[in-house]
């Protein structure tokens, strides 16, 4: 399903356009001999698309089992240093090889995953006979991932595929073990890889690129350091509440992204100081996921496609860039869209009865920020390393990104000029 037919399905240009307007004044039709259009006509339709999910403390040990269903024999297992260091990747072999299967590892992925280092993990998966694609770690690991099947199942270079629905040929089975709370690549459509020459972030959607399987052991959190926990948890939080203005949301995303939302403004602070905090972790881990299953169905906006622009860049956690710019794109948003924010801003904890949808939305943008200082991410991004001379061709590559697509304000390189610089 292209984004453009995603957009037309959901409601079309107008962010406007609530999923239950008028719906309550038509009457459902009967079986109909001729077209669909009629059946149609008084009702939007989405589409939810999710891979299977297992979840809770110790689900990790299920990971042969998941394999095995998808016809793996020799799994080609993603991963990094940091996981392997960790002791989390020896653990995932055992499960493999306990399920009587024989798992190559591949482990030389870095953050902000490079195009050259796609294309090197497909050389070592195509002579390795492998099958089943399996990543364990966070969002780079698992995008990483992605790219090696898109090339096993489709070839070129990895960079061939950037924009919508490129990739048409299917991919070999994939099953995700995320490390980390935030990135909700384990559920998504997406992946974002580095062009190396270009110096930017290039988004991949596809449907083809949502795993089968996401295993989500949330002991796997326990092993963050400080400064990705941070990133990660408010890289959730933007996809919840970008999820939930996005031109595409619906019923089924709503849920997902205030839920979200409600978990991660209540547990991320506690998983900063008490890391091994059961409850909590499990709250994140849930909070990704159900940030993951939204955005995904719902896509983004434009806090994410001006983060990649600025990851390309200056290959900057992605979480820590969202938690910088986010307050500003909200108060951006909310300039033409402010009564969606009030949901978003009673998921938060925040008091909105008979408050203004737009001091609600300046409330919320409060509240971001001070989250954000909470777990040590800089206020701008000139503290990133981004500098003045950088804005135009930020501004330019931004508007590119998918996900503005799907961004409740039209944007132009003005507006986006604007926001960077507020943001530095």
């Amino acid at each position: 399903m292209s984004l453009t037919s995603h957009l037309m399905v959901a409601g079309g240009n107008d962010p406007s356009a609530e999923w239950s307007r008028d719906e309550g004044h038509c009457e459902l039709l009967g079986p109909q001999r001729t077209s669909t259009q009629a059946v149609r006509q008084s009702a939007r339709l989405t589409k939810f698309h999710v891979p299977e999910v297992v979840f809770g403390p110790g689900s990790l040990t299920e990971l042969g089992h998941c394999a095995l269903r998808l016809g793996g024999r020799r799994p080609f297992l993603v991963t990094d240093a940091g996981l392997m260091e960790a002791g989390w990747v020896d653990e995932a072999v055992g499960h493999l090889r306990r399920a009587g299967l024989r798992p190559v590892v591949w482990g030389d992925v870095t953050p902000n995953p490079k195009d050259h280092e796609v294309q090197a993990g497909f050389e070592r998966y195509a002579a390795s006979g492998c099958d089943v694609i399996v990543g364990v770690g966070g969002g780079s690991v698992i995008d990483a991932a992605k790219g090696v099947a898109i090339l096993s199942g489709n070839g070129g270079h990895v960079l061939d595929y950037e924009g919508v629905d490129q990739v048409v040929q299917p991919i070999p089975p994939t099953v995700m073990v995320p490390s980390t709370s935030g990135s909700g690549a384990d559920v998504s459509q997406f992946a974002v890889i580095t062009d190396t020459t270009e110096h930017v972030k290039i988004t991949i959607v596809s449907r083809t690129l949502v795993p089968e399987i996401s295993v989500i052991d949330p002991r796997l959190l326990t092993t963050m350091p400080d400064w990705l926990n941070a990133a990660t948890g408010l890289d959730a939080l933007t996809h919840a509440i970008e999820a939930f203005v996005s031109r595409a949301h619906n019923p089924l995303t709503d849920n997902h992204a205030l839920h979200a939302v409600e978990l991660i403004t209540a547990n991320l602070v506690r998983t900063q100081v008490a890391p091994r905090d059961f409850g909590a972790r499990l709250a994140m881990a849930q909070a990704a996921l159900e940030a993951g299953m939204a955005f995904t169905n719902a896509i983004l906006g434009a806090t994410h496609a001006m983060s990649h622009q600025v990851g390309g860049l200056l290959d900057a956690p992605h979480g820590v860039v969202n938690g910088v710019l986010l307050p500003h794109v909200i108060r951006f948003n909310a300039e033409a869209w402010p009564e969606r924010f009030v949901a978003l801003g009673a998921a938060a904890g925040l008091p909105v009865s008979g408050v203004p949808a737009r001091e609600v939305a300046e409330q919320l943008a409060d509240l971001v920020r001070a989250l954000a200082d909470d777990v040590g991410v800089p206020k701008g991004l000139a503290s990133l390393g981004v500098a003045e001379r950088d804005v135009p061709a930020l501004a330019r590559t931004t508007l590119k990104d998918a996900c503005m697509a799907t961004n409740p304000r039209d944007v132009d390189v003005r507006d986006m000029e604007t926001l960077f610089r507020e943001a530095l």
